[in-house]
């Protein structure tokens, strides 16, 4: 029987799980699963969990018209204090319980492959999981290690994400390279300076190989939320006004639009008190029609479709100039025009701030950009034109290299073996 190991990053927007064999030394295959879950609005038989994870969760989610609960970016809730639980189908989950089922899901699917119940896992993790924050961030992998274990494993360790990308890439290497890494997922941006040498593959002690790293929380999500706010919100009443005393007109208040930029916002709605807000703003606003998109859109749990078309718009953009902002769902209609440079000047502000992180990072850890051999870039977001820009501005004289944006992380953690030897 042989030994092997899984590499699993679990992103804010998708999970890979890679599989290692230890007595090859090779990658027997990733699995890829988008990071959703969804909880049905009707129990399962005998009041058990009735839940999809996945892809099954997008389809069960317009299947059951929306009516259950729909959970992504999970990831994001590992690092705060202030979420401590909450009630799905009459049961209490923590924020463990929900990661949990997606570390299961991918287990689970991994385990059949290989015929055998791995225990053994390399968890990725972020620099940061909320800037540089230690109690948050010791939280955060409290919470991590602890959905492992209710997934099933027993032999846990935790590598940085962007190593693990910079592991993947140094299989590729014909020689030593300084090598900066940035892997740009959903919710975090990571940076990773160092040494990489295709002679060490597999080496037990790579401490001395490590130069630098850090992070900042900002994403493919920020990107998203920033979209919303600008190009979203407007279709949903932002700029409604409502006449609450005769001869005294006002704007409904911004903060209900902030809202709906952030998913994990979505439960803002769900208090008495804001329903009856929104009723009686809706009302002294002589009911707009957009405000009254705003109820539906609460009413019918539709944030995640409209982000849905966001993400196709943010990526049509990837390749093109032009692309559409298009939605028709329950006489909610958007159909407007994005170009490229409108798009850049939407996310300019966290472009920004991930370029003025960049330079902090080159200057507290005193690296000379002249001595950068190459750059790998990972993660979904790194695909993004603006962030392309940002590095190919910043360092000239550097090729910017890439691997499969979803798997290069889990493949590299999956070749940090060696942290069981510690």
């Amino acid at each position: 029987m042989s030994n092997f190991l899984y590499g699993i990053d679990f992103g804010t927007t998708n999970s890979a799980l890679a599989i290692y064999n230890e007595d090859t030394k090779e990658i027997h295959s990733t699995i890829i699963l988008p990071s959703l879950i969804y909880f049905y609005s009707q129990l399962g038989p005998g009041s058990t969990p009735n839940y999809v994870v996945g892809e099954e969760a997008i389809t069960a989610y317009l299947g059951d018209d929306m009516k259950g609960r729909f959970i992504k970016s999970v990831k994001q809730i590992l690092s705060r204090s202030s979420f401590s639980e909450t009630r799905i189908q009459n049961r209490r989950y923590t924020a463990s319980d929900l990661v949990a089922l997606i570390l299961k899901e991918l287990k689970t699917r991994a385990d059949e492959l290989i015929g055998q119940d791995c225990k053994k896992a390399i968890l990725g993790r972020p620099v940061f999981f909320d800037d540089d924050d230690t109690k948050k961030d010791t939280l955060a992998q409290t919470r991590l290690h602890k959905a492992a274990e209710i997934a099933g494993f027993t032999n846990i360790r935790f590598q940085f994400e962007p190593i693990g990308a910079a592991f993947a890439y140094e299989k590729n290497l014909l020689k030593k390279e300084n090598v900066l890494v940035a892997d740009l997922g959903g919710g975090t941006t990571d940076f990773t300076y160092l040494v990489l040498d295709p002679s060490k593959v597999g080496s037990k002690d790579r401490k001395n190989d490590m130069i630098a790293n850090g992070g900042i929380y900002i994403g493919g999500d920020s990107f998203d939320s920033a979209f919303m706010w600008d190009k979203g919100t407007p279709y949903f009443g932002k700029n409604t006004q409502y006449e609450a005393t005769p001869g005294k007109v006002l704007t409904v208040p911004k903060s209900l639009f902030a809202n709906i930029c952030s998913w994990e916002q979505m439960n803002f709605f769900n208090g008495l008190r804001i329903k009856k807000d929104i009723e009686d703003y809706y009302y002294f606003s002589g009911n707009d029609p957009q405000f009254k998109n705003l109820i539906t859109l609460i009413e019918n749990n539709l944030g995640y479709s409209v982000f849905q078309s966001i993400e196709k718009t943010k990526i049509t953009l990837t390749s093109a100039n032009i692309a559409k902002f298009s939605y028709d769902q329950m006489d909610i209609k958007i159909d407007e025009e994005i170009s490229l440079s409108n798009y850049e000047q939407v996310i300019a502000k966290d472009v920004d701030r991930i370029a003025n992180y960049l330079d902090q990072f080159m200057s507290q850890n005193n690296i000379d950009p002249a001595g950068i051999d190459s750059l790998f870039l990972t993660g979904g977001t790194s695909m993004v034109g603006s962030i392309q820009k940002l590095f190919k501005n910043r360092f000239p004289h550097v090729k910017l290299n890439s691997g499969d944006n979803f798997k290069s992380v889990a493949n590299g953690l999956a070749y940090s073996g060696y942290l069981f030897e510690n």
